[in-house]
């Protein structure tokens, strides 16, 4: 079995060859074929520079690609992922925080039948800036996603490779990859995994990662909705053209029956309402036209290792 660690990066040089040693060192004595792939994603010190001469060291063992510029975290993993070509990838960040160690176990889990084993750092060393907005993200996915996960942003996890190849990942889905694995109907489970304080470079997450109740919104409309727009905008459409001819209706039976019309603020408001649910239904019968569109991954790659 061969496999794949994708690792992508933004100024992590001080840490990559510590964790290719670690690698080596975890993976070696199970003897399963490896190998690394680095995404450097728009870094300005000297990581590429290091993996060009861990890509020396070992050949056949580092492979890499590097960003024009930084497209974040989502970009890499899915430019990763894909030029992955193990039966099982691994994904982990370099800040050698994620402990190469828990890999054997990982596999192990994936043996007993998973299709994703995501880890868990039940004991982290981050300060309160990224716990507590974590623990927030983390109550608010489990509630919406259908699955419940102690730690669904953990960057540390194991696919099986035709689990990880079918996420389509872009934006900020690499927050959800487990919930876009369940919605696809692979088993997924989770792990715990040791964590240590960061040693070298800076965090470059934060307070952000609160907004996360938003982004399982979006994503839990395109999985009901992305392929049917129409039903969504089409009722919401439906219940202001109901609504406002019905009202509109009551006034010209009693202008049949009086002989006299008044314009009240409610005939307006029905009209806006008939106005409005047409648009609606615009709204719904043009995103039908382009619910085919499928997200293009746009990502210029400056050069690659071999």
């Amino acid at each position: 079995m061969k496999v794949s660690i994708v690792v992508p990066l933004l100024n992590e040089a001080e840490s990559l060859p510590h964790l290719v040693t670690a690698v080596d060192a975890a993976l070696a004595p199970i003897g399963h074929d490896w190998e690394i792939v680095f995404v450097d994603d728009g870094s300005t010190d000297d990581s590429y520079k290091v993996i060009g001469d861990l890509h020396t060291k070992y050949p056949s063992r580092i492979t890499a690609v590097r960003f024009i510029r930084n497209y974040g975290k989502s970009a890499a993993l899915s430019v990763g992922i894909e030029k992955a070509a193990g039966d099982v990838i691994i994904t982990m960040d370099a800040d050698l925080q994620d402990d190469p160690s828990a890999i054997p176990d990982m596999l192990k889990k994936l043996d007993e039948g998973w299709d994703l084993v995501s880890g868990w750092k039940k004991k982290r060393h981050d300060p309160v800036s990224k716990t507590l907005p974590s623990k927030f993200y983390n109550a608010i996915t489990s509630l919406f996603s259908g699955i419940r996960l102690h730690d669904f942003n953990c960057g540390f996890k194991a696919y099986r490779s035709a689990c990880a190849k079918s996420l389509e990942i872009y934006g900020e889905r690499h927050r959800y990859l487990p919930t876009l694995a369940h919605w696809n109907r692979f088993r997924v489970t989770e792990m715990v995994v040791p964590h240590h304080a960061r040693k070298y470079g800076r965090s470059k997450f934060g307070i952000g990662r609160a907004t996360g109740m938003f982004d399982i919104l979006t994503l839990l409309f395109l999985q009901k909705y992305m392929r049917k727009p129409l039903h969504f905008f089409g009722l919401i459409g439906a219940l202001f053209i109901v609504s406002g001819t019905g009202v509109l209706g009551y006034f010209g039976v009693m202008w049949a029956i009086t002989g006299s019309m008044h314009i009240r603020p409610l005939t307006l408001l029905s009209m806006g309402a008939v106005i409005m649910g047409i648009q609606f239904v615009s709204i719904g019968l043009i995103g039908e036209m382009i619910t085919n569109a499928s997200p293009k991954n746009n990502y210029q790659v400056r050069e690659t290792l071999e």
